[in-house]
């Protein structure tokens, strides 16, 4: 008997001719989370299924949480897989499996077969009939309700026999890189790992930058960030952080422009530096967490004004439509919320205007930005030429040459 997860998947199912494509990227994910657990994994395809085998006295809740974390995966099924499919080792196979697997054994149940092979000598409702029998000799307490069982057995037929009764929900989504490669703005707040785990469960592959300021910000807040890259890579992968040092750049701008405009101003350079690692790193997008009216920069016609300083590029924003108590509840579920809150601010929050402008004119901001002319695009070049690389998780040797 094979100890083994049946992989469940929704969207990659209506792939059509390229199904294979995603479902090889799903093998690759499992695959990849499994490296950092003990033992030997095998993760096969066969006839459309998915399965991870595992290893003797493998780590259970250790799969189970890999499983958990990786996209595409909507549901997954801890499973016994047998050779022989006669029907006396069927009978034994499923007492066994609920021995294993249920500590009190007093529910109703039904059992569900599916033949895959047609071949096979009985139908589904004689197996059905059988294997139930042999349930209620092993566990008399046990009672059979077909219409609303506490417990599904399900028994399929294939070219092995599964069994299995437990579905444990998963990440859902695609698989990580099957939609090419973003950057990601990353702050040390609440909203932008959130709006990196969303992008990254479209199967977009996350880089990331996060701009310091130092001494106006610490070590702990860049350190923070980094913690933050570390908890959204449980799902979306390795991620590359670029860390920027933007305190000549702001102190510039806080020189030169009305303080009023200092947070959108701010915010149209940065986006301009992101757009320019995006370029040289392959990125076909940049990814911010904004949400419409959450904050000044954040109405429509700051966005607006923000947008402008990207050419080459769509800058998508997953949250853009959800309130603050629903990117709360996102970053409680993913695990990014007690980071998020820790006390050390980044550099959006040390320069803030006490009546930052709401609704920027962007004729009156390029205005602005005019006394910035002499230095800016040195100040920019030499801010990208001291680009920091964190390596957040370590991807295949394929993909190191970036």
């Amino acid at each position: 008997m094979l100890h083994s997860f049946l992989i469940k998947y929704a969207e990659i199912g209506v792939k059509g001719k390229n199904r294979y494509i995603f479902e090889d990227a799903l093998i690759q994910q499992i695959k990849y989370g499994l490296r950092r657990l003990d033992g030997h994994y095998g993760v096969t395809k066969v006839s459309g299924r998915v399965y991870v085998e595992c290893p003797e006295d493998f780590d259970y809740d250790g799969t189970v949480d890999v499983l958990r974390h990786v996209f595409g995966i909507t549901a997954f099924c801890p499973m016994e897989r047998i050779a022989d499919r006669s029907i006396e080792s069927i009978k034994k196979s499923a007492v066994e499996y609920i021995r294993n697997n249920y500590d009190k054994t007093d529910f109703s149940f039904k059992v569900d077969t599916k033949r895959a092979d047609k071949g096979y000598p009985l139908n589904s409702m004689e197996a059905d009939a059988i294997v139930g029998e042999a349930i209620l000799e092993a566990f008399p307490e046990t009672r059979v309700d077909v219409h609303e069982p506490e417990e599904v057995i399900h028994i399929e037929i294939r070219e092995m026999i599964n069994i299995y009764s437990k579905v444990i929900r998963g990440a859902g989504g695609m698989p990580i890189g099957t939609n090419g490669k973003a950057m990601l703005l990353l702050s040390g707040g609440i909203d932008s790992p959130v709006a990196g785990y969303m992008t990254a469960k479209r199967g977009v592959v996350i880089d990331a930058v996060y701009f310091h300021a130092p001494p106006y910000t610490s070590e702990r807040a860049k350190q923070k960030v980094v913690e933050l890259a570390e908890l959204v890579s449980r799902y979306a992968g390795p991620v590359y952080l670029h860390v920027i040092n933007f305190t000549d750049i702001q102190l510039y701008i806080y020189e030169k422009c009305p303080h009023d405009e200092l947070t959108i101003i701010m915010r149209r350079y940065m986006m301009k530096i992101a757009e320019r690692i995006a370029n040289e790193n392959d990125c076909l997008a940049l990814v911010t967490g904004e949400s419409i009216g959450q904050v000044a920069s954040q109405t429509l016609k700051s966005l607006y004004v923000t947008d402008e300083a990207v050419k080459t590029m769509p800058v998508f924003r997953p949250l853009i439509g959800l309130d603050k108590q629903e990117i709360i509840d996102i970053s409680e579920k993913i695990g990014t919320y007690e980071t998020s809150i820790q006390p050390y601010e980044d550099c959006c929050t040390i320069f803030v205007a006490k009546h930052p402008v709401t609704k920027p004119n962007l004729k009156v901001i390029k205005h602005s930005e005019e006394s910035l002319s002499e230095k800016i695009d040195e100040m920019l070049e030499e801010a990208l030429q001291n680009d920091e690389l964190i390596i957040v998780g370590k991807r295949s040797s394929g993909e190191e040459d970036k």
